[in-house]
């Protein structure tokens, strides 16, 4: 008989799964976190960032992971021995097929972080199936996608948390509390700036990993030729589906919408009216990857802040589009990623590694009665689960996360067209032009 690659990974699967048994014991017999007060998990994608994202759930004692769904058999693999180690030897079940998983009735919520192409799709199917959701960011390849999306989650009221994990950071939240309270005056400015993506990548077909269900992976993108690195690091190579616009926008979204997030949350007026906008950028013309080495987009919103969206180097030329050091100057410093609220009486910048303000004794603001206060959140995952059993709204919830997002995608429209442009926030689409509305849909389905 020959050996199919679909037919060897779920041999695989059921290997692994035969392997791994006894499977959960019921719920009922758990003891005091079951049933009411434990939420059952399922974790859809389970490659390297899905394996980051689920380690902050499996020492959560009223949290239990009961199956994992990846149709990448290296990936299950490193999954289940991630599980047994946290759960004493118990293994989850193991589903090829996501919408199995989707399918059971002891699963509250999901964790969904698979190749961004299939985002929304799973997340759609998520919230049909009355599952609560952790969508890894970016959200969807389109803007219609995540609007789609945020009526399904609306609908089903069903509780979603984006990957932006930044906002369950303190210094994040106290940059965006001394702007909202105007601790640094009038906001007038806002730079943003994130690494860029990748250029380069092979293009010369070679075949599939042989664990990889390549057909399902590519989902309804290109039916194009596997190439080496496209879905996993290889030796000789690192993945090139982030970079590509059959899978993604690319960092301007894959890393961009963690930064703009920050800037949404201090700043939330700003989609809101008219928007402003024009950019430009560089998109590679040869190799696998086809998204943005480097970008520079301004926005001017309806009160008349603007900000600056950038691009920094990631294996890119140098160029004027990714020299930061004028902002280096002026704030001291400069790291691959950032949010800078500039105000008429000071400045708050902020990134993963520190916060930094002007005049320096802001960062001692303390907030007296009255003061405007974000919600608190010191993990993501913990956030999560809390919103599920209270039914309470998470810290980076439907609503933010499609504004977030379409500041993504309104800069990659913007570099790709490179023209001005204006965005009506409260219909969501731009204004008098067909071409740039266009753009917002989502592409032709694969035949």
């Amino acid at each position: 008989m020959k050996l199919t690659r679909r037919h060897f990974l779920k041999t695989q699967l059921g290997a692994v799964t035969a392997a791994t048994l006894p499977a959960w014991v019921p719920a009922s017999v758990l003891g005091q976190n079951a049933p009411s007060n434990r939420v059952t998990l399922g974790c859809i994608g389970v490659g390297p960032r899905g394996r980051a994202v689920l380690g902050g759930f499996l020492p959560q004692p009223d949290c239990q992971v009961v199956a994992l769904s990846d149709i990448f058999g290296r990936n299950l693999k490193a999954a289940v021995a991630q599980v047994q180690k946290a759960y004493d030897g118990k293994a989850p079940v193991l589903h090829h097929n996501f919408q199995d998983l989707l399918a059971r009735a002891d699963i509250d919520a999901v964790v969904i972080a698979t190749p961004d192409h299939w985002h929304v799709p799973a997340a759609l199917a998520a919230a049909q199936a009355g599952k609560d959701i952790y969508l890894e960011k970016p959200m969807g390849l389109s803007v219609e996608a995540d609007q789609r999306l945020r009526a399904a989650c609306r609908r089903g009221k069903r509780v979603f948390q984006f990957g932006t994990q930044q906002r369950s950071s303190g210094q994040f939240r106290l940059a965006c509390e001394l702007v909202r309270n105007g601790r640094i005056g009038k906001l007038e400015h806002i730079n943003v700036w994130a690494p860029a993506s990748r250029p380069g990548g092979s293009t010369d077909p070679i075949n599939p990993p042989e664990d990889l269900d390549y057909p399902t992976w590519l989902g309804t993108a290109p039916r194009t030729p596997y190439t080496l690195g496209k879905a996993c690091d290889e030796q000789g190579a690192w993945k090139t589906w982030w970079f590509n616009a059959d899978y993604a926008l690319g960092f301007i979204a894959g890393w961009g919408v963690h930064p703009l997030d920050i800037a949404y949350w201090g700043f939330p007026g700003m989609m809101q009216g008219i928007v402003k906008l024009e950019g430009t950028g560089v998109i590679p013309e040869e190799g696998a990857c086809n998204t943005a080495t480097a970008w520079d987009v301004k926005f001017r919103f309806a009160n008349g802040v603007t900000m600056r969206f950038r691009g920094t180097r990631n294996g890119a030329e140098p160029s004027k589009l990714n020299d930061l050091s004028e902002w280096k100057k002026k704030y001291g410093r400069i790291t691959g990623h950032g949010t800078a609220f500039n105000g008429s009486d000071g400045w708050v910048l902020v990134d993963r590694g520190q916060i930094r303000t002007w005049p320096e004794n802001l960062v001692e603001t303390q907030f007296g009665p009255g003061a405007i206060r974000l919600p608190r959140s010191s993990n993501h995952a913990r956030n999560f689960l809390d919103a599920v059993k209270s039914r309470r709204s998470a810290i980076s919830p439907i609503e933010d996360a499609v504004q977030a997002d379409i500041l993504c995608h309104l800069s990659n429209i913007a570099v790709r067209l490179g023209r001005k442009l204006k965005w009506n926030g409260g219909r969501e689409q731009f204004l008098n032009d067909d071409t740039a509305n266009q753009c917002l849909k989502p592409r032709s389905a694969r035949v």
